[in-house]
């Protein structure tokens, strides 16, 4: 390994010069969550590429805890952390390139804002949309992410997916069921790579797209203090925000978490906010917006980890 931190490690988990990640114990989540909240990771591994993951999660222990991170927006990692190991792809899994005229391969580990970007310097139409979702492209797979009228897997023409064994395997879109903001199917399997089909277009359209589109996302959210992106998915015909700023929450604190005055379906973390604080606020907006509205609210952001740390060391 490249870097250890922390306590030692149980047997029989991975180690030795067999794998080229970088593997840390105890690693704050805090420093990979866009909340800039949340414990520590019990293992935190960073894969030096495709190959290097699939090597290691041959070699996990059967029944070790796993999840995965990308750009850690729309989650929210309790004060506890995680236990087992957490993988991380941003800047790992970055591989991206052109197929043919109309498709281009993507790894999970790079940003929406990246692919975006590359299609309008190819001259592809289509992923203009991508700019405005702030994770990487594992992370809109998994949860069908959207911005400005866009879905992401309007574009998916197959992925590649890995087992929790380390097996992968290549899965036509077709194979799952797409909703607003889910993605049903091949149990068990995560994301690692897709093939997204756009459309001809001219690179100078699409660069000015992506700039309009990212000037009315600056003007409407509060990109510039630390948020998780949208924390309520919109009710059939309606949006989270008009519920909750009916309610006159915006500007709610609980702790050092505020509901954002510029956009109520945020939540950001004014300086120094819990994972408690956020969480609480979170579950007193939904208790609110369902007492004066009459509408239960259901949660966009995934909330994951423990509100106490379950491990010790061996």
């Amino acid at each position: 390994m490249n870097a250890f931190k922390g306590r030692p490690d149980r047997p029989g988990y991975p180690s030795g010069p067999s794998f080229k990640g970088d593997l840390y114990y105890d690693e704050p989540l805090a420093s990979h969550t866009s909340w800039r909240v949340g414990g520590p990771a019990q293992r935190f591994y960073q894969p030096a590429d495709r190959d290097d993951m699939v090597a290691f999660l041959g070699a996990l222990p059967e029944h070790e805890p796993l999840f995965w991170l990308g750009l850690g927006t729309n989650l929210l990692v309790r004060d506890g952390g995680l236990p087992g190991t957490v993988i991380c792809t941003l800047g790992r899994l970055k591989r991206m390139h052109r197929i043919d005229d109309l498709h281009i391969y993507v790894e999970t580990g790079v940003p929406c804002a990246r692919v975006a970007r590359f299609c309008a310097d190819q001259g592809l139409a289509g992923a203009e949309f991508l700019a405005g979702i702030p994770g990487t492209l594992g992370g809109a797979l998994a949860m069908n992410a959207g911005a400005f009228g866009g879905e992401t897997w309007r574009l998916v023409s197959e992925v590649e997916t890995i087992t929790r064994t380390g097996d992968a395997k290549l899965r036509k879109a077709s194979q799952f069921t797409i909703g607003y903001r889910s993605v049903r199917g091949a149990a068990g399997e995560y994301f690692i790579s897709a093939v997204l089909r756009l459309q001809p277009g001219e690179a100078s359209v699409s660069r000015a797209k992506i700039s309009l589109l990212l000037a009315r996302r600056a003007a409407t959210q509060p990109t510039h203090v630390p948020n998780c992106g949208s924390v309520f998915r919109n009710p059939q015909d309606d949006h989270a925000a008009r519920l909750i700023e009916a309610c006159g929450l915006k500007g709610h604190r609980i702790g050092a978490a505020c509901v954002s005055e510029k956009h109520a379906n945020f939540i950001l973390n004014a300086g120094g906010a819990t994972a408690l604080d956020i969480e609480t606020l979170i579950d007193y907006v939904r208790a609110e917006v369902e007492t004066r509205q009459g509408v239960r609210l259901h949660p966009e952001v995934h909330i994951v980890g423990e509100k106490h740390s379950p491990w010790k060391v061996d």
